[in-house]
């Protein structure tokens, strides 16, 4: 049964999932807020574009290499963002980010994923809003991290998956901030290193 995950927790992905992992998956949900109109159900925010992105740090807490929608895979291949989705329309994951645990080189210290509305709408347009990890071997959910921040924030710092004496945990950091790509959040991840 999959975790809960609370702003600021900490869990071992190996003992959350019963067995040592190798390949994960970040999925990322959405809707966009439905507002009440003339004729019930209109959506007053349209579609909303929300972005989800993988940055990879190295031990120096520099950027080693990124995986978002205009780069949909890692350099040496271990991680792959499953496409990008620009509405958040649909049931499930809108946006998947697939890790191999075990072939993230040595060198990268943490990944850290970030959701940022690319269109530029706040939070307060987005409705059941979430991250996941799962397990890819059998589709099991580990853990569960509900985006709950609703705001005037156009971006958010979800999660960071690191290593830790020859382990992989994820620390749920839940941090609001603002940007429409990942790069501008780049500052504000730093602390969380």
């Amino acid at each position: 049964m999959a975790i809960s995950l609370q702003k600021g927790q900490k869990i071992s992905l190996d003992k959350e999932s019963g067995q040592a992992l190798t390949k994960v998956i970040m999925g990322l949900g959405w809707d966009a807020v439905k507002k009440g109109g003339l004729f019930g159900g209109f959506s007053g925010g349209g579609s909303i574009d929300l972005d989800a992105s993988c940055i990879l740090f190295g031990e120096d807490n520099k950027v080693a290499d990124t995986v978002w929608f205009r780069q949909l895979k890692s350099r040496d291949g271990s991680i792959v963002h499953t496409g990008d989705n620009r509405t958040g329309e649909g049931d499930g994951d809108d946006e998947q980010i697939i890790v191999d645990l075990s072939k993230v080189p040595a060198s990268v210290k943490s990944l850290v994923f970030t959701v940022n509305s690319f269109t530029g709408q706040s939070f307060d347009s987005v409705a059941n809003a979430y991250c996941r990890m799962v397990n890819a071997a059998n589709q099991s959910e580990i853990a569960r991290y509900t985006l709950t921040a609703q705001g005037a924030h156009t971006a958010q710092i979800m999660a960071k998956v690191y290593r830790h004496n020859n382990e992989w945990k994820m620390h749920a950091i839940g941090e609001s901030s603002s940007g429409r790509t990942f790069e501008q959040l780049v500052p504000a991840i730093i602390p969380y290193l």
